[in-house]
């Protein structure tokens, strides 16, 4: 038996004993979307996945094939995709003298769905990788589809999405509409800007850690690459487990500057992005991890900020409420709701006499009378519409990067952006990754954030019922994926579990050989 699963980034082919499925060869070769991949070329990375797989003396053995293709489905004979599978697997085996009768074609997200054990028949499938997409499955074919619309209409919270998330946050900061982040440098970096350019010149990244070494302690070099996606690190950030506090929610322990309250004396300082049950800081002070933030203060995601002080994004579960006279930060997913009487945008309501930013994905995130609120970084303030209201903080006259620096930055990076095909912007997904985990950078964390919501507002497309399965592939939904912890966390509130698989070779084995028991 042979076994496919081709996808946006490669096709990979597994040979596999008839009786009991066990691989015993396997080839990869290029990428094999059947509707972006010309026909021509998909013929020839199959062709050379196979032939790996398929030792040449054992070819004229192999009874049965099965693929699942992105952009493809075994729902309808005429759809276009499958007819472009089907077309190039036929002349692929046949230009390698493999003839199994007319192989088995469906999609990969099917093919992926059948590898969790069991080979289960019915449920629900997401793929998260350089694309999104969930599917319901019925009888082990695609049912109903919700995304996968590709890197120009969809796709959201993908690997693609959260490159592309990257390069516009970068770009805003050098605008000077989206607040400091590490990713202008490391974005910059990877996508060949000259090093004068990069915020803090010479010394690049430098600027921005100079900015609050609570935020940001330490940079992410080493993190570009041409690494895929599929191999970043587990994350830990805000509504998850981390610096400051342990897994029971315990709080972390006291100390001026450490790992465990961080509160670190100093007026004017900015606060570093605040997790579940962390310490409050005190007047003047800064609350990594904090729940409050004293007067005078800034607090970048923190709980909650007092009278006269600035207020950052509320993380998940998070307060996020700005007192009066102040500017207040956006909510995040599971903000506190607010008072009566006001408005604002996405259920979330905002003072008397003032403008309520967007509020993200169940969130809240009020600001007192007389002030305006910028928009949430969850929806549209890191990877979307412009901030309203005041510019983000902390202030972007702190950055050592001169106008025309900046303006040699934008000179040198949209060129890059555009000289690529659109969806190589998956691979500065690492790039987010390693600045949310290596500098706990605000902006990087809110994209990862933003990221999972987009997963489960797919997931909630399918009217999923309680307990239902999904099962999950993509390099962001593994065992040490960026998003895994993030969508688990949002799919238990749901009622649903999430159960993890490779690929699809192992499901597309599977789909061969209950086509070939149908057959005998």
């Amino acid at each position: 038996m042979v076994g496919l699963d081709a996808g946006g980034t490669r096709t990979r082919a597994v040979l596999a004993t008839a009786d009991d499925g066990r691989p015993v060869g396997e080839g990869a070769a290029g990428p094999g979307n059947a509707l972006t991949v010309p026909v021509p070329q998909l013929t020839e990375h199959l062709a050379e996945a196979v032939g790996r797989a398929v030792p040449e003396a054992v070819r004229d053995r192999v009874v049965a094939v099965a693929g699942g293709f992105a952009g493809a489905t075994g729902a309808a004979a005429d759809e276009p995709g499958r007819r472009n599978a089907l077309a190039a697997l036929t002349a692929a085996l046949r230009r390698l003298g493999i003839d199994a009768g007319p192989p088995v074609i469906g999609s990969d997200i099917e093919a992926a769905f059948a590898s969790a054990p069991g080979t289960p028949a019915d449920g629900l499938a997401l793929v998260a990788g350089t694309g999104a997409v969930a599917m319901r499955i019925t009888g082990r074919r695609g049912t109903v589809t919700v995304d996968g619309d590709g890197w120009l209409l969809g796709d959201d919270g993908s690997g693609f999405w959260i490159g592309r998330a990257a390069v516009r946050a970068a770009l805003r900061m050098a605008d000077g509409r989206g607040a400091p982040t590490v990713l202008a440098e490391t974005v910059g970096r990877e996508l060949g800007v000259p090093g004068d350019a990069l915020p803090g010149g010479a010394a690049a990244g430098g600027a921005v850690r100079r900015l609050s070494p609570d935020v940001v302690p330490g940079g992410a070099e080493g993190a570009s690459g041409d690494g895929l996606h599929e191999a970043v690190p587990r994350v830990t950030g805000p509504g998850q487990s981390g610096r400051a506090e342990g897994a029971g929610g315990r709080p972390a322990d006291p100390g001026p500057s450490g790992e465990g309250g961080r509160e670190s004396a100093g007026s004017g300082r900015f606060g570093a992005a605040g997790a579940s049950g962390g310490r409050s800081a005190g007047p003047e002070q800064s609350g990594a991890g904090g729940r409050s933030a004293g007067s005078g203060e800034s607090g970048a995601a923190g709980w909650s900020a007092g009278s006269g002080e600035s207020g950052g994004v509320g993380a998940v579960g998070g307060w996020g409420p700005a007192g009066p006279g102040e500017s207040g930060g956006a909510g995040v997913a599971g903000a506190r709701p607010s008072g009566s009487g006001e408005s604002g945008a996405a259920g979330r309501p905002s003072g008397p006499g003032q403008s309520g930013g967007v509020g993200a994905v169940g969130g809240q995130g009020p600001a007192g009378p007389g002030e305006s609120g910028p928009a949430a970084a969850a929806i549209g303030g890191v990877a979307g519409s412009p901030a309203v209201g005041r510019r983000p903080l902390p202030p972007h006259d702190d950055i050592p990067w001169s106008r025309p620096r900046r303006e040699a930055y934008r000179r040198h990076l949209l060129p890059a952006v555009m000289a690529e095909p659109p969806i190589r912007l998956a691979r500065l997904a690492p790039l987010v990754v390693a600045a949310a985990r290596d500098a706990e950078d605000p902006v990087a964390l809110a994209i990862l954030d933003e990221a999972a919501d987009q997963l489960t507002e797919t997931v909630r497309a399918l009217d999923p019922g309680p307990g239902e399965r999904v099962v999950a592939t993509g390099g962001l939904l593994g065992p040490d994926g960026p998003l895994t912890d993030r969508l688990e966390t949002r799919l238990r509130a749901l009622g649903l579990t999430l159960d993890w698989v490779p690929d699809g070779c192992r499901g597309a084995v599977a789909l061969a050989r209950l086509a070939h028991g149908g057959r005998t």
